[in-house]
């Protein structure tokens, strides 16, 4: 993260960007296709970062679809939910492709899975990173209330079609932004359990510490660590973070709130579920319920 790309984006892009209304809702029959194109209009590829595996990952872009799941990732619970409940589409956050694949066989988890999704005619679609830079970094910090949020981290940036030269657009991982009030490190805390139904968080620096600028970056936030510094952050929340990370935060004078990967980024589901629903007519839309991978004993 980091490196800002220079993209100059299809006419509808910009439409949407501009607040105008795109295409309506897709009809009865529908094919993958239809359901990649209407996720595309908003989450387009382009935005992934360069290092990233999106788009339609294993099925063909004709398949009919009746029914598309929404998991966070592919693993063999979800896709075994996916079969029982009769999907054609899975749709998730993480691809469970990264890297080229010499074989495909059950010899291995990934291989098992691939062939698991073929032989139920399962469809399968990821939208990470391209999904982050959009929609992830402004879906939590308004969950977290924050006002006069700024990206945190800009990874694109583009002119509008036939607009002015010197204006430009910019997306990005992440978002900064202010408390309502200056509140404890605690409560913070506590606000970030609430906003993202969690239990339990993990913490780095002083609780009784008084917080006012807050970064957010659902998933791993170890990459942008330094741009919440520079942004004078109070407080990064975010996932991932090392025993290492944390403790050289805090030397630097901000503190970390590690609410878990799964933990901030199962809003994707919801999300997601709705946006498809508003959207497309004639297939229905399941998602897979709120499971946290681990649990704290």
């Amino acid at each position: 993260m980091g490196t800002t790309v220079f993209v100059r984006m299809h006419s509808r892009l910009t439409e949407k960007r501009n607040g105008k209304k795109l295409s309506g809702k897709v009809g009865n029959c529908v094919l993958c296709k239809d359901v990649m194109a209407v996720i595309e209009d908003s989450y387009a590829g382009s935005y992934a970062l360069e290092w990233d595996n999106v788009g339609l990952l294993v099925g063909r872009e004709d398949k009919q679809v009746r029914k598309i799941f929404v998991a966070l990732d592919a693993t063999d619970e979800v896709i075994e939910a996916a079969a029982q409940h009769g999907a054609d589409l899975l749709v998730t956050h993480h691809p469970l492709i990264f890297g080229g694949m010499k074989r495909i066989t059950s010899q291995d988890f990934i291989g098992r899975r691939v062939l698991r999704l073929a032989q139920q005619d399962i469809a399968y679609y990821a939208m990470h990173t391209n999904y982050d830079v959009i929609r992830m970094g402004k879906l939590a910090a308004d969950r977290l209330g924050l006002g006069r949020q700024e990206i945190l981290d800009v990874t694109c940036e583009w002119q509008p079609a036939d607009g002015d030269i010197k204006e430009r657009y910019r997306e990005g991982i992440g978002r900064s932004g202010y408390l309502e009030e200056p509140v404890s490190l605690e409560g913070c805390c506590e606000r970030v359990k609430r906003a993202f139904s969690l239990e339990a968080v993990r913490v780095f620096g002083d609780l009784k510490r008084q917080v006012y600028k807050a970064a957010v970056c659902p998933g791993a936030g170890k990459s942008v660590i330094r741009a919440a510094i520079d942004k004078n952050a109070d407080v990064l929340i975010t996932g991932d973070i090392g025993h290492h990370e944390g403790i050289d935060a805090i030397a630097q004078g901000m503190a970390v709130i590690d609410a878990g990967h799964y933990g901030l980024e199962h809003i994707f589901l919801e999300d997601m579920k709705e946006y498809l629903e508003e959207r497309i007519t004639g297939a229905e839309v399941l998602a897979m319920p709120v499971k946290h991978p681990y649990a704290n004993i």
